[in-house]
């Protein structure tokens, strides 16, 4: 038999290790490669190895070729900061000003907003808003993935919150989960169609998390979630709600997508920093292609993440709806934390990604909230092209929580809460009325951006914890 080279061979020869001396091998046993001499075979190895931008084309060795070409650098360097609209400069922080600045100076950013109640956060500020050009930023996105706001509107006068506090605090406590605690037992258990979607059979990542969105479904997060009683005063007789001008009882809930949302905000920014690599002030704004198989993946985990956040607040109103006996007349639900195929006003299409920010495009409903102790606002989105159809997500924080657990005091802040008529059941001192922002001044630095319909004051509020 005739002598045959080896991977030793190759070697000597100066091919590295990996790929090129498999494939090298394997090629050299095509019948017209195998009839070379064993000196032809290594002077054409050799010419590969000295070469092989000579063969990436070759019919024979362009695969060899490819393997033996250093890999693409994933570097990539940001360019000079584009411009950006700025609403309400004199209540945003510098952290989140500079944040703002280094995402406009990705190579794929196209345009970009920040929204009043603007501070500080991971990768896109708090309050963000970034166009891109086909891409998507997980964590421009954020974590709590579709998080969202959904106000149910009740014919009920507003006496019926003073007149029927205990009742209406046991109703909350009977039918909302909060946190990762137990969720609720298997005969109060509630299913949903999201549940049976093809992505968590589909995408890889999601094939083990059906189970957990299961168990989390219909209950509320820890932090800034709640869900709650109040009174809703319309007073736009033009609402598309349909709802009369006057007080009624509303229901308003804050959550997201649980730990669905969590995980794959989190596995695909790892994924995104891997193949995407950033300068490290920049290194959380990581991209990935929506022409990519892991930027399509993402984008079908993401739009499931959101149906989902969906399915828990309709869980919640539906629950609470039953527990008191009565049909809203109407609802109101936005989200942020979310990325969207929008189209500017030049016609590109862009990817908006608003984190912490309400979509506010030309007649969009949505509810910004204020604190446990400040109204809320129904809105109508007028549509401003500089704000990328966009608003405030709520009054958004004065103080981190850290900063609020070191400085409030339980007994303050419980005196806050009694001289505003508010019953709270959890929470704690980094959620306190006076870590957040003057929702007042907030919008009235977005006047531009809305248009308000009615508002929401919270009365009996229900948070994580004991």
């Amino acid at each position: 038999m005739a002598q045959q080279l080896r991977g030793n061979d190759l070697r000597q020869l100066g091919f590295p290790e990996g790929r090129a001396i498999g494939l090298a091998l394997a090629q050299l046993q095509r019948k017209h490669l195998k009839r070379l001499s064993l000196t032809a075979q290594l002077t054409l190895l050799q010419q590969i190895l000295t070469s092989p931008m000579d063969f990436v084309t070759h019919l024979d060795w362009s695969h060899v070729a490819a393997a033996l070409l250093p890999p693409p650098s994933r570097h990539i360097e940001l360019v000079a900061r584009k411009p950006y609209a700025l609403y309400g400069a004199e209540h945003i922080e510098a952290g989140a000003l500079h944040q703002m600045d280094t995402a406009m100076k990705l190579p794929v950013t196209v345009a970009g907003a920040l929204m009043p109640d603007a501070h500080h956060g991971y990768g896109l500020p708090i309050g963000g808003v970034l166009a891109t050009d086909n891409a998507v930023i997980p964590y421009a996105v954020g974590v709590d993935i579709g998080c969202r706001m959904a106000l149910s509107v009740f014919n009920l006068p507003p006496k019926h919150l003073t007149q029927r506090v205990q009742e209406l605090q046991k109703l909350l406590l009977d039918n909302t989960r909060f946190g990762n605690r137990t969720g609720f037992q298997h005969g109060k258990k509630m299913g949903h169609e999201v549940l049976d979607r093809d992505e968590f059979r589909d995408i890889p990542f999601l094939r083990n998390k059906q189970a957990t969105a299961a168990e989390q479904i219909g209950t509320s997060g820890s932090g800034n979630h709640f869900v709650e009683f109040g009174i809703v005063d319309i007073t736009d007789p033009t609402n598309e709600m349909g709802v009369p001008v006057g007080q009624y009882v509303g229901l308003l809930s804050h959550s997201g997508s649980r730990g669905l949302g969590a995980g794959v905000a989190n596995h695909y920014t790892k994924l995104a920093m891997e193949n995407c690599q950033l300068p490290s002030e920049a290194k959380h704004l990581a991209w990935l292609s929506l022409d990519g198989e892991l930027g399509q993946e993402y984008w079908a985990a993401m739009n499931l993440a959101g149906a989902y956040a969906s399915a828990c607040h309709e869980h919640i109103h539906q629950r609470m709806a039953k527990a008191l006996g009565e049909r809203p007349l109407a609802k109101v639900e936005n989200h942020h934390n979310f990325a969207w195929r929008e189209k500017l006003a030049d016609s590109r299409e862009v990817i908006v990604h608003r984190k912490g920010a309400t979509p506010a495009g030309k007649g969009v409903l949505g509810i910004i909230p204020g604190s446990m102790t400040a109204p809320g606002f129904i809105v109508r989105g007028r549509g401003v092209a500089d704000s990328l159809g966009s608003a405030s997500h709520g009054a958004g924080r004065l103080m981190s929580r850290t900063r609020a657990k070191q400085e409030l005091s339980e007994s303050a802040v419980r005196q806050h809460l009694t001289d505003h008529g508010v019953v709270l059941q959890g929470g704690g001192l980094d959620e306190a009325p006076m870590a957040y922002k003057d929702i007042h001044a907030v919008m009235q630095s977005q006047q531009e951006l809305v248009d308000v319909l009615g508002s929401f004051t919270p009365k009996i509020v229900r948070m994580d914890g004991a």
